[in-house]
């Protein structure tokens, strides 16, 4: 037998019911069927028989490349790469399923554009609301918390305590991480305190979200702004917050602390929290009324010039551009723009580093009267429908595959016991 040929089938051309099929791939048989939605297994129902069954060998075929891709090991030595079909990043542009992601944004609400992350299905007109007892609890949990509780601490607090509440919370079947979702975005955002008492709860989820950000009243041009950006914000490949989720999600975490785990490591200074960074850098330029002795403040406290460059893009960041645009037809954001205009340009003398979404998002706060802090819960909310996605598409995997091994480099043993 030659090397590339396939070896025979223990199975001959029998076909396997949803639990032989699980077993022999090492996962759940509710994700046997995540595998037939994705095009890897076909399935076929025998008349008068229950349920589907799978070709042995197609089976069989599957779970030997799974083996191969994770280098040989059955549950366990992570990947350094990992398959998806959510995101693309490719020559300055990016995509979602295939479709660039700027033009689903301007064309589509932030809920619209999660729904086709998770399902590959347009849901037009889409909203997300939350039930009033989801929203009591998790409001309660928030309330709780002293008052410097960072935008995350809240966020976090929030998805724990609805979780605590929802019995369901470990049925990883699709349809149920789906209903999860639709509810535990608008819980977060339902969780934050408005800024204004009195204030209720009406309209698109960015109109909700635009309540805990700013005591403004917006009118349409900023919702549409608020809108964009979450809906440009969604996802972006595995960012580090990304990969802890779907590493929460290997290890068959439910979707709560999937995202819970994504919202930790957001809260890094060089994640999530970047923006405030940027919005602090914009108010001190407009104060000062020039970007030069702020940037060499910065830059003399051995501190990078936030807002700029990005490892993905050489060029502009495709989600600043699209932000920046939107920003041009508000009269009051002209300031804050020139602001950023002239970090850009003062920095490009030495350095041509391009303007990055934080930079954006931070013209987008600074204008609209919201603190520093904003930009990091708009991130924070927006992520939260690409981390379920990432969660949806890792139950799908072989559990546990997310295990890499350490490579010792401490004292050789067997060492002496310490005194």
């Amino acid at each position: 037998m030659r090397d590339h040929e396939p070896a025979p089938s223990p199975h001959g051309d029998r076909r396997l019911s949803t639990k032989e099929a699980a077993e022999l791939l090492g996962v759940k048989p509710e994700t046997v069927y995540a595998y037939v939605s994705r095009g890897q297994l076909s399935s076929r129902r025998v008349p008068g028989g229950r349920g589907s069954t799978f070709d042995a060998k197609e089976v069989e075929t599957l779970a030997r490349r799974n083996k191969r891709e994770s280098g040989g090991s059955s549950g366990s030595g992570g990947e350094l790469s990992v398959r998806t079909r959510i995101t693309l990043i490719d020559e300055d542009r990016y995509y979602f399923r295939g479709v660039d992601a700027t033009e689903l944004a301007a064309r589509h609400s932030y809920e619209e554009i999660a729904e086709w992350l998770w399902t590959g299905r347009m849901r037009p007109g889409t909203t997300f609301t939350a039930p009033e007892a989801s929203v009591a609890v998790a409001r309660r949990a928030v309330d709780a918390l002293p008052e410097h509780a960072s935008p995350t601490d809240r966020l976090r607090v929030a998805a724990i305590a609805a979780a605590a509440a929802d019995p369901l919370r470990f049925d990883l079947s699709e349809d149920a991480v789906l209903g999860t979702a639709r509810v535990l975005i608008p819980t977060l955002v339902a969780a934050l305190p408005p800024v204004r008492s009195g204030h209720r709860d009406e309209g698109s989820l960015a109109q909700r979200l635009w309540a805990r950000l700013s005591g403004r009243t917006p009118d349409e041009a900023s919702l549409r702004v608020l809108d964009t950006a979450l809906g440009l914000l969604v996802d972006h490949d595995l960012a580090a917050s990304t990969l802890a989720v779907r590493v929460a999600a290997s290890a068959r975490a439910h979707a709560y602390a999937a995202v819970s785990a994504g919202l930790g490591v957001l809260e890094g200074p060089l994640h999530g929290a970047a923006s405030g960074l940027a919005h602090r850098l914009l108010n001190d330029v407009l104060e000062q009324g020039d970007a030069g002795p702020v940037i060499a403040d910065e830059l003399r406290a051995g501190r990078r010039v936030p807002g700029l460059g990005h490892r993905l893009y050489r060029g502009e960041d495709p989600r600043a551009r699209a932000l920046f645009a939107l920003l041009e037809e508000i009269p009051r954001a002209e300031p804050a723009l020139l602001a950023a205009r002239d970090v850009v340009a003062t920095t490009a003398r030495h350095t041509p580093l391009h303007a990055n979404v934080d930079l954006a998002l931070a013209v987008l706060t600074a204008s609209s009267g919201m603190p520093a802090t904003a930009g990091e819960t708009i991130f924070a909310v927006a992520r939260t429908a690409g981390w379920i996605a990432h969660a949806l598409e890792e139950y799908g995997e072989r559990p546990l595959r997310m295990r890499p091994s350490g490579l010792y480099v401490g004292a050789k043993p067997p060492q002496p016991l310490p005194e």
